[in-house]
């Protein structure tokens, strides 16, 4: 019976090792951009490179964590692809680039927020979470139209999230998530939870 249990275990832990490379994995490589078209459909943006070659970007922000670059050259073959929002290629944002440098080289960000006390301007992506929280953000901060600086943060419990009267909403997808909970208008009750509505102990 042990042994049975042990290698139940095993076989737990391989499948979980298994699962994590599935999710990780490379995006499936093309060959032309007609493939790339057929898999994926119109890129978010194309961007001419000034030498022939075409770029193909693919983003999937605001709910995503990668940016699939396709690089093609006049004839529709593929040159080059890559995930955009990989940790090498994020690595290469330095401080002086402009809005432009950053879009091409990051692809079609999350959100901006404006700080005026620094005069700041953040945007941020999606990107693969590693953190403790349960989404990650990288940040790019801009002033005067160049970057200064690059940060990392992350989406915690219950930040990330807004309780009401009828369950969990989800974050806000187009801006910095909410730092309180919201509570709509207590217009019906629901069955699975008595009335009155007693809000969260962090409220």
């Amino acid at each position: 019976m042990f042994r049975g249990s042990v290698v139940k275990a095993l076989l737990l832990v391989a499948a979980l090792l298994l699962g994590g490379c599935a999710v990780f994995q490379p995006p499936r490589p093309y060959t032309t951009e007609a493939e790339a078209l057929a898999d994926r459909g119109e890129p978010t943006r194309r961007w001419d490179n000034g030498d022939g070659t075409t770029t193909l970007e693919y983003a999937t922000q605001p709910y995503g964590d990668t940016c699939v670059m396709v690089q093609v050259d006049a004839g529709g073959i593929v040159l080059r692809q890559w995930d955009a929002l990989d940790y090498d290629n994020l690595a290469r944002v330095q401080k002086g680039m402009s809005k432009q440098e950053v879009a091409r080289m990051l692809g079609e960000h999350r959100s901006e927020q404006t700080f005026r006390l620094s005069g700041e301007e953040v945007w941020d992506w999606n990107i693969r979470n590693d953190g403790p929280g349960i989404a990650t953000l990288f940040n790019v901060h801009f002033k005067d139209g160049t970057v200064v600086r690059t940060s990392q943060s992350y989406i915690h419990y219950p930040d990330s999230t807004m309780w009401g009267p009828w369950g969990m909403y989800p974050w806000y997808p187009y801006g910095y998530p909410y730092a309180y909970p919201y509570y709509p208008p207590r217009v019906r009750a629901v069955p699975w939870r008595p009335w009155p509505y007693r809000p969260p102990p962090w409220h």
